[in-house]
Protein backbone atom coordinates (compact mmCIF):
# COMPACT_ATOMS: atom_id res chain seq x y z
CA UNK A 1 0.00 0.00 0.00
CA UNK A 2 1.36 3.27 -1.19
CA UNK A 3 1.01 5.97 1.88
CA UNK A 4 3.00 8.52 3.02
CA UNK A 5 4.41 9.47 6.60
CA UNK A 6 5.45 12.63 6.36
CA UNK A 7 4.87 15.90 4.18
CA UNK A 8 8.34 15.36 2.92
CA UNK A 9 7.59 12.19 0.92
CA UNK A 10 4.86 14.29 -0.63
CA UNK A 11 6.96 17.19 -2.23
CA UNK A 12 9.63 14.93 -3.42
CA UNK A 13 10.27 15.11 -6.99
CA UNK A 14 10.69 11.52 -8.15
CA UNK A 15 9.20 8.48 -5.93
CA UNK A 16 11.15 6.14 -6.88
CA UNK A 17 13.88 5.24 -9.85
CA UNK A 18 11.00 3.55 -11.91
CA UNK A 19 9.54 7.24 -12.47
CA UNK A 20 12.88 9.05 -13.28
CA UNK A 21 13.52 6.53 -15.71
CA UNK A 22 10.42 6.62 -17.45
CA UNK A 23 10.74 10.70 -16.85
CA UNK A 24 14.13 10.60 -18.25
CA UNK A 25 12.49 9.03 -21.79
CA UNK A 26 9.64 11.47 -21.48
CA UNK A 27 11.92 14.77 -21.47
CA UNK A 28 13.89 12.63 -24.32
CA UNK A 29 11.20 12.26 -26.71
CA UNK A 30 9.89 15.64 -26.19
CA UNK A 31 13.03 17.19 -27.20
CA UNK A 32 13.59 14.68 -30.33
CA UNK A 33 10.04 14.99 -31.70
CA UNK A 34 10.78 18.12 -33.94
CA UNK A 35 13.66 15.59 -35.34
CA UNK A 36 10.83 12.81 -36.92
CA UNK A 37 8.01 14.94 -37.75
CA UNK A 38 6.98 17.82 -40.18
CA UNK A 39 6.62 21.05 -39.46
CA UNK A 40 2.74 21.59 -39.08
CA UNK A 41 3.01 19.17 -36.32
CA UNK A 42 5.76 21.34 -34.50
CA UNK A 43 3.19 23.81 -35.14
CA UNK A 44 0.43 22.02 -33.17
CA UNK A 45 3.07 20.42 -30.27
CA UNK A 46 3.31 24.32 -29.68
CA UNK A 47 -0.25 25.07 -29.58
CA UNK A 48 -0.91 22.36 -27.14
CA UNK A 49 2.43 23.44 -24.84
CA UNK A 50 0.50 26.86 -24.99
CA UNK A 51 -2.61 25.99 -23.80
CA UNK A 52 -0.99 23.51 -21.31
CA UNK A 53 0.25 26.35 -19.25
CA UNK A 54 -2.98 28.26 -19.40
CA UNK A 55 -4.77 25.29 -18.77
CA UNK A 56 -2.22 24.78 -15.84
CA UNK A 57 -3.09 27.98 -14.54
CA UNK A 58 -6.52 27.96 -14.62
CA UNK A 59 -6.93 24.56 -12.99
CA UNK A 60 -5.45 26.28 -9.92
CA UNK A 61 -8.25 28.49 -9.51
CA UNK A 62 -10.98 26.55 -10.87
CA UNK A 63 -10.19 22.93 -9.52
CA UNK A 64 -7.68 23.54 -6.43
CA UNK A 65 -9.45 26.95 -5.18
CA UNK A 66 -12.91 26.43 -6.22
CA UNK A 67 -13.39 29.80 -7.87
CA UNK A 68 -14.37 29.79 -11.37
CA UNK A 69 -13.79 32.22 -14.22
CA UNK A 70 -14.78 32.79 -17.60
CA UNK A 71 -12.38 35.86 -18.28
CA UNK A 72 -8.83 34.41 -19.05
CA UNK A 73 -9.13 35.26 -22.26
CA UNK A 74 -8.68 38.90 -21.02
CA UNK A 75 -5.50 37.80 -19.08
CA UNK A 76 -3.83 35.51 -22.23
CA UNK A 77 -4.81 39.18 -24.17
CA UNK A 78 -2.91 41.28 -21.42
CA UNK A 79 0.43 39.01 -21.92
CA UNK A 80 0.07 38.63 -25.60
CA UNK A 81 -0.14 42.95 -26.21
CA UNK A 82 2.25 43.23 -23.38
CA UNK A 83 5.01 41.56 -24.45
CA UNK A 84 4.83 42.80 -27.97
CA UNK A 85 4.83 46.33 -26.91
CA UNK A 86 7.60 45.81 -24.19
CA UNK A 87 9.52 44.77 -27.08
CA UNK A 88 8.47 46.66 -29.74
CA UNK A 89 8.07 50.26 -27.81
CA UNK A 90 10.32 49.95 -24.56
CA UNK A 91 12.98 47.83 -26.31
CA UNK A 92 12.95 44.93 -23.80
CA UNK A 93 14.31 41.92 -24.78
CA UNK A 94 12.08 38.51 -25.30
CA UNK A 95 13.58 36.68 -21.17
CA UNK A 96 12.40 40.23 -19.34
CA UNK A 97 9.22 41.08 -21.78
CA UNK A 98 7.30 37.99 -21.05
CA UNK A 99 7.82 37.82 -17.18
CA UNK A 100 6.91 41.36 -17.04
CA UNK A 101 3.77 41.29 -19.07
CA UNK A 102 3.04 37.85 -16.62
CA UNK A 103 3.40 39.86 -13.64
CA UNK A 104 1.10 42.71 -15.27
CA UNK A 105 -1.01 40.04 -16.12
CA UNK A 106 -0.81 38.87 -12.07
CA UNK A 107 -1.60 42.47 -11.01
CA UNK A 108 -5.10 42.16 -12.83
CA UNK A 109 -5.62 39.54 -11.63
CA UNK A 110 -5.08 40.52 -7.48
CA UNK A 111 -7.01 42.79 -8.64
CA UNK A 112 -10.10 40.97 -10.12
CA UNK A 113 -9.70 38.70 -7.45
CA UNK A 114 -10.68 40.98 -4.43
CA UNK A 115 -14.42 40.70 -5.39
CA UNK A 116 -14.13 36.71 -5.32
CA UNK A 117 -13.68 37.23 -1.43
CA UNK A 118 -17.84 38.49 -1.83
CA UNK A 119 -18.82 36.91 -4.63
CA UNK A 120 -19.82 33.10 -5.70
CA UNK A 121 -20.71 30.49 -8.44
CA UNK A 122 -22.52 32.14 -11.29
CA UNK A 123 -22.06 35.77 -9.79
CA UNK A 124 -18.20 35.40 -9.80
CA UNK A 125 -19.10 33.84 -13.05
CA UNK A 126 -20.28 37.03 -14.40
CA UNK A 127 -17.68 39.73 -12.80
CA UNK A 128 -14.98 37.87 -14.64
CA UNK A 129 -17.08 37.49 -17.84
CA UNK A 130 -17.31 41.37 -17.59
CA UNK A 131 -13.68 41.74 -16.98
CA UNK A 132 -12.78 39.78 -20.21
CA UNK A 133 -14.96 41.40 -22.33
CA UNK A 134 -13.81 44.90 -21.35
CA UNK A 135 -10.17 44.17 -21.49
CA UNK A 136 -10.44 43.67 -25.29
CA UNK A 137 -12.43 46.56 -26.06
CA UNK A 138 -10.00 49.00 -23.99
CA UNK A 139 -7.20 47.36 -26.05
CA UNK A 140 -9.23 47.83 -29.13
CA UNK A 141 -9.45 51.47 -28.75
CA UNK A 142 -5.91 52.25 -27.62
CA UNK A 143 -3.40 53.55 -30.37
CA UNK A 144 -0.35 52.20 -28.42
CA UNK A 145 -1.57 48.63 -28.91
CA UNK A 146 -2.64 48.80 -32.56
CA UNK A 147 -6.32 49.62 -31.77
CA UNK A 148 -8.34 47.03 -34.18
CA UNK A 149 -5.85 47.03 -36.66
CA UNK A 150 -3.69 44.81 -33.92
CA UNK A 151 0.07 44.54 -33.77
CA UNK A 152 3.17 42.75 -36.01
CA UNK A 153 4.86 40.47 -33.45
CA UNK A 154 8.87 41.70 -33.10
CA UNK A 155 11.89 39.53 -33.86
CA UNK A 156 12.22 36.96 -31.08
CA UNK A 157 16.30 36.92 -29.85
CA UNK A 158 18.09 35.42 -26.89
CA UNK A 159 21.10 36.63 -27.09
CA UNK A 160 22.52 36.07 -30.53
CA UNK A 161 20.19 33.46 -31.45
CA UNK A 162 17.35 34.66 -33.42
CA UNK A 163 14.29 32.06 -33.59
CA UNK A 164 12.19 32.83 -36.41
CA UNK A 165 11.03 28.91 -37.34
CA UNK A 166 8.73 26.44 -35.21
CA UNK A 167 11.50 24.39 -34.89
CA UNK A 168 13.62 26.68 -32.99
CA UNK A 169 10.30 28.06 -30.99
CA UNK A 170 9.43 24.37 -29.80
CA UNK A 171 12.49 24.26 -27.69
CA UNK A 172 12.01 27.41 -26.26
CA UNK A 173 8.23 26.78 -25.52
CA UNK A 174 8.98 23.31 -24.51
CA UNK A 175 11.62 24.08 -21.80
CA UNK A 176 9.82 27.13 -20.41
CA UNK A 177 6.39 24.52 -19.97
CA UNK A 178 8.31 21.98 -18.16
CA UNK A 179 9.35 24.80 -15.73
CA UNK A 180 6.08 26.07 -15.28
CA UNK A 181 4.88 22.82 -14.91
CA UNK A 182 7.66 21.93 -12.28
CA UNK A 183 7.05 25.25 -10.60
CA UNK A 184 3.20 24.69 -10.48
CA UNK A 185 3.42 21.29 -9.10
CA UNK A 186 5.58 22.60 -6.18
CA UNK A 187 2.83 25.01 -5.39
CA UNK A 188 0.34 22.53 -4.81
CA UNK A 189 2.17 20.15 -2.81
CA UNK A 190 3.47 23.13 -0.09
CA UNK A 191 1.13 24.60 2.48
CA UNK A 192 -0.08 26.71 0.15
CA UNK A 193 -1.76 24.44 -2.24
CA UNK A 194 -3.18 22.54 0.75
CA UNK A 195 -4.85 25.90 1.77
CA UNK A 196 -6.23 26.41 -1.64
CA UNK A 197 -7.52 22.66 -1.55
CA UNK A 198 -9.09 24.01 2.06
CA UNK A 199 -10.63 26.94 0.47
CA UNK A 200 -12.26 25.05 -2.28
CA UNK A 201 -13.84 22.31 0.41
CA UNK A 202 -15.06 24.77 2.84
CA UNK A 203 -13.71 28.12 2.92
CA UNK A 204 -15.21 29.36 6.77
CA UNK A 205 -13.60 25.94 7.95
CA UNK A 206 -10.36 26.90 7.04
CA UNK A 207 -10.54 29.82 8.06
CA UNK A 208 -11.27 28.88 11.09
CA UNK A 209 -8.40 26.82 11.24
CA UNK A 210 -5.96 29.79 10.41
CA UNK A 211 -5.70 30.03 6.46
CA UNK A 212 -5.74 33.09 5.47
CA UNK A 213 -8.59 33.45 2.78
CA UNK A 214 -7.99 37.13 1.76
CA UNK A 215 -4.34 36.60 0.88
CA UNK A 216 -4.84 33.21 -0.76
CA UNK A 217 -7.74 33.86 -2.80
CA UNK A 218 -6.29 36.89 -4.62
CA UNK A 219 -2.62 34.63 -4.48
CA UNK A 220 -4.70 32.16 -6.56
CA UNK A 221 -6.17 34.58 -8.79
CA UNK A 222 -3.22 36.23 -9.44
CA UNK A 223 -0.82 32.81 -10.23
CA UNK A 224 -3.49 31.86 -12.26
CA UNK A 225 -3.05 35.25 -14.28
CA UNK A 226 0.51 34.82 -14.79
CA UNK A 227 0.44 31.75 -16.20
CA UNK A 228 -2.17 33.14 -18.82
CA UNK A 229 -0.20 35.56 -19.43
CA UNK A 230 3.23 33.91 -20.23
CA UNK A 231 0.72 31.84 -22.54
CA UNK A 232 -0.27 34.70 -23.58
CA UNK A 233 2.72 36.09 -24.92
CA UNK A 234 3.88 33.09 -25.94
CA UNK A 235 0.63 32.60 -28.36
CA UNK A 236 1.97 36.16 -30.12
CA UNK A 237 4.97 34.82 -31.08
CA UNK A 238 3.29 31.59 -32.41
CA UNK A 239 0.38 33.96 -34.95
CA UNK A 240 3.19 36.40 -35.60
CA UNK A 241 0.44 38.94 -35.37
CA UNK A 242 -2.19 39.50 -32.84
CA UNK A 243 -5.82 41.64 -32.49
CA UNK A 244 -8.06 42.31 -30.25
CA UNK A 245 -10.85 40.07 -31.62
CA UNK A 246 -8.85 36.82 -31.14
CA UNK A 247 -9.82 37.07 -27.47
CA UNK A 248 -13.33 36.32 -26.92
CA UNK A 249 -16.04 34.65 -24.93
CA UNK A 250 -15.25 30.96 -26.70
CA UNK A 251 -11.74 31.12 -26.07
CA UNK A 252 -12.37 31.33 -22.12
CA UNK A 253 -14.85 28.81 -22.57
CA UNK A 254 -12.38 26.39 -24.00
CA UNK A 255 -10.09 27.04 -21.53
CA UNK A 256 -12.12 26.48 -18.89
CA UNK A 257 -13.62 23.14 -21.24
CA UNK A 258 -10.18 21.99 -21.10
CA UNK A 259 -10.00 22.06 -17.30
CA UNK A 260 -13.42 19.98 -17.19
CA UNK A 261 -12.47 17.59 -20.01
CA UNK A 262 -8.97 16.84 -18.33
CA UNK A 263 -9.99 16.88 -14.70
CA UNK A 264 -10.62 19.85 -11.97
CA UNK A 265 -7.85 19.11 -9.61
CA UNK A 266 -5.54 17.21 -11.54
CA UNK A 267 -2.24 18.45 -12.91
CA UNK A 268 -2.52 15.81 -15.69
CA UNK A 269 -5.99 16.27 -16.10
CA UNK A 270 -4.67 19.66 -17.13
CA UNK A 271 -2.14 18.22 -19.92
CA UNK A 272 -4.49 15.66 -21.13
CA UNK A 273 -7.61 18.17 -21.44
CA UNK A 274 -5.68 20.37 -23.44
CA UNK A 275 -3.69 18.35 -25.84
CA UNK A 276 -7.07 16.70 -26.77
CA UNK A 277 -9.10 19.70 -27.15
CA UNK A 278 -6.32 21.54 -29.08
CA UNK A 279 -6.11 18.78 -31.51
CA UNK A 280 -10.22 18.56 -31.84
CA UNK A 281 -10.32 22.41 -32.34
CA UNK A 282 -7.41 22.29 -34.80
CA UNK A 283 -10.07 19.32 -36.81
CA UNK A 284 -13.11 20.90 -36.43
CA UNK A 285 -11.68 24.11 -37.71
CA UNK A 286 -11.60 21.90 -41.40
CA UNK A 287 -14.25 20.13 -40.44
CA UNK A 288 -15.33 20.34 -44.28
CA UNK A 289 -12.39 18.66 -45.77
CA UNK A 290 -13.16 15.39 -43.06
CA UNK A 291 -13.76 12.55 -45.19
CA UNK A 292 -17.81 11.76 -45.67
CA UNK A 293 -18.68 13.49 -42.58
CA UNK A 294 -17.42 17.01 -44.29
CA UNK A 295 -19.93 16.37 -47.43
CA UNK A 296 -22.93 14.94 -45.28
CA UNK A 297 -22.87 18.33 -42.90
CA UNK A 298 -22.29 20.36 -46.38
CA UNK A 299 -25.14 18.77 -47.94
CA UNK A 300 -27.35 19.16 -44.12
CA UNK A 301 -26.29 22.64 -44.25
CA UNK A 302 -27.54 23.70 -47.44
CA UNK A 303 -30.52 22.02 -47.16
CA UNK A 304 -31.93 22.85 -43.57
CA UNK A 305 -29.37 25.84 -42.51
CA UNK A 306 -26.58 28.31 -43.32
CA UNK A 307 -22.98 26.96 -45.31
CA UNK A 308 -21.65 29.74 -43.04
CA UNK A 309 -22.75 28.11 -39.33
CA UNK A 310 -20.81 25.13 -39.91
CA UNK A 311 -18.31 26.14 -38.35
CA UNK A 312 -20.14 26.97 -35.05
CA UNK A 313 -20.47 23.33 -35.08
CA UNK A 314 -17.17 23.01 -33.13
CA UNK A 315 -18.75 24.78 -30.64
CA UNK A 316 -21.53 22.08 -30.28
CA UNK A 317 -19.27 19.13 -29.81
CA UNK A 318 -17.26 20.85 -27.06
CA UNK A 319 -20.86 21.63 -25.28
CA UNK A 320 -21.97 17.50 -26.07
CA UNK A 321 -17.98 16.59 -24.26
CA UNK A 322 -18.78 18.56 -21.34
CA UNK A 323 -21.94 17.68 -21.09
CA UNK A 324 -20.80 13.90 -21.48
CA UNK A 325 -18.01 14.15 -18.70
CA UNK A 326 -20.29 15.94 -15.85
CA UNK A 327 -22.81 13.08 -16.44
CA UNK A 328 -20.86 9.92 -16.69
CA UNK A 329 -17.53 10.92 -15.81
CA UNK A 330 -17.01 13.85 -13.11
CA UNK A 331 -13.42 13.80 -12.66
CA UNK A 332 -12.61 13.64 -16.26
CA UNK A 333 -9.67 11.91 -18.16
CA UNK A 334 -7.72 11.60 -15.12
CA UNK A 335 -10.78 9.52 -13.40
CA UNK A 336 -10.42 7.57 -16.43
CA UNK A 337 -6.45 7.18 -15.75
CA UNK A 338 -7.04 6.13 -12.30
CA UNK A 339 -9.51 3.50 -12.86
CA UNK A 340 -7.29 2.01 -15.66
CA UNK A 341 -4.18 2.42 -12.94
CA UNK A 342 -6.29 0.41 -10.43
CA UNK A 343 -7.79 -1.87 -12.78
CA UNK A 344 -4.41 -3.16 -13.94
CA UNK A 345 -2.74 -2.88 -10.01
CA UNK A 346 -5.54 -5.43 -9.05
CA UNK A 347 -5.60 -7.57 -12.03
CA UNK A 348 -6.73 -10.32 -12.59
CA UNK A 349 -8.64 -10.12 -9.09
Amino acid sequence: MDMKKNYYEDVQLFSSKVVIFWFVILIGFLYLLPFFVNNYYVYVANYIAINIIVVTGLNLLVGYTGQISLGHAGFFAIGAYGTVTLMAKAGFPFLLALPCSGLIAAGFGFLLGLPALRLEGPYLAIATLGFGLTITQIIGRIELFGGRDGLHTPDMTIGSWVIDTDVEFYFVLITLTIILLFFMRNILKTRVGRAFVAIRDADIAAQTMGVNILFYKTLAFAISAFYAGIAGGLYAFVLRFIEPEMFTLMMSILFLAMVVVGGLGSMMGSITGAALLCLLDLKLRNILDIPYVGDWLEILSKSWFSITGVSNIQYIIFGSIMVGIMLFEPLGLYGVWIRTKKYWRTWPF
